[in-house]
């Protein structure tokens, strides 16, 4: 009697290895053994179904970051095009060209004028901005970020003033000087804020990211310019807009392409169209550009378009990290490849014996 029960055991076990049920204790061996050779024919079943990243009560495995729309991405963008602004006009200056240097200077004190202000706002007391320069930390973004900012706003506005009213003139060149040093810091340290996070979108993007916001904020100064100076002035524009286009096109692509399947927030819903429209509008800023040197209707649209796909940009990445954060699975695979690139780098290698 104990043959035949371990007999039916056997067999309920090889009914549920071939076609993933519980068989019966009961089960005929000969039509387990009959599943277990058809599967050579038909191909594998997987007996565990696929995983699915779910979180306990549906919550999602990260809090998303409490920053305020349109406070915020408002924010990254007027302070990219402030950073960008003040190396064109350092350039400009250098080289004689006075109507654009002007230009760029007035441009760049607006907006870091309007991207403290946003800031601010987010923090809800100016009290908060100031209480962040009370130490230096090189390690945080943030503390780095504010002290730039601290630097660069009263740098930035005194070249304006100085290029305005035209006094002081060798003040306002020490000032043109210094908030074009600053200038790369102000338009790519949000980049850093941004990865430095636990976003996954944010964060799996920190190589290309610092690229991405660089060329978009230089064809944003790059295209503002173009808006503001005459045809004739707009060389340097026009060549600073299209570097920096080219530099956000490619920038971006790579980063799509080797985040693979956590490039889906920019791709999909709200931040993906976000995101397309953004490129559209730089592929067509870039390729205007071109040609704006004939036509200044051809050269203000291309400024525009440009300026208002590196605010589009900056939404879309904004967004994009919002997105990834309310999905468990973002958060869930990279730690899983990283556990297993570990386990597979610590794995022994096993070598042939020698006869």
């Amino acid at each position: 009697m104990s043959t035949a029960g371990s007999d039916g055991a056997r067999a309920a076990g090889t009914g549920a290895a071939g076609n993933g049920s519980a068989a019966g204790p009961g089960a005929p061996a000969a039509g387990a053994a009959r599943r277990w050779r058809g599967r050579g024919d038909r191909g594998e079943r997987p007996v565990v179904p696929r995983a699915e990243f779910r979180s306990y009560y549906g919550r999602p495995v990260l809090q998303e970051p409490v920053w305020k729309v349109p406070e915020v991405p408002g924010y990254l963008f007027l302070g990219g095009l402030a950073g960008a602004s003040s190396v064109l006009a350092a350039f400009a200056q250098a080289t004689g060209n006075h109507e654009l240097a002007r230009a760029a200077k007035n441009g760049a004190a607006g907006a870091i004028v309007l991207s403290a202000a946003a800031l601010v706002k987010d923090l809800g007391r100016p009290a908060r901005f100031l209480n962040m320069l009370r130490v230096f930390k090189p390690s945080s973004p943030m503390s780095v970020g504010s002290w730039l900012l601290a630097a660069y706003g009263p740098a930035a506005g005194a070249a304006a003033a100085s290029a305005v009213t035209g006094r002081l003139p060798r003040a306002g060149a020490v000032a043109t000087a210094a908030a074009a040093t600053l200038g790369p810091g102000i338009a790519t340290y949000t980049a850093a804020l941004l990865c430095d996070t636990a976003v996954p979108a944010w964060h799996e993007g920190h190589r290309e990211m610092p690229y991405v916001f660089a060329g978009s904020a230089a064809s944003a100064a790059g295209g503002l310019a173009m808006v503001a100076v005459s045809r004739q002035h707009s060389d340097q524009a026009i060549r600073f807009a299209v570097l920096g286009a080219a530099t956000e096109l490619v920038a971006r692509s790579m980063l799509v392409r080797r985040l693979g399947e956590m490039a889906e927030p920019y791709q999909q819903g709200r931040p993906g169209t976000v995101m397309q429209f953004a490129e559209i509008l730089t592929a067509t800023g870039l390729g205007a550009a071109i040609l704006a040197r004939r036509s200044r209707t051809v050269a203000v649209a291309s400024g525009a378009a440009l300026v208002a796909s590196s605010a589009l940009t900056r939404f879309g990445i904004f967004e994009a990290g919002m997105a990834s954060a309310r999905e468990p699975k973002y958060t869930i695979q990279p730690q899983r490849d990283r556990a297993d690139s570990r386990s597979a780098a610590a794995a022994p290698v096993r070598r042939p014996a020698t006869p």
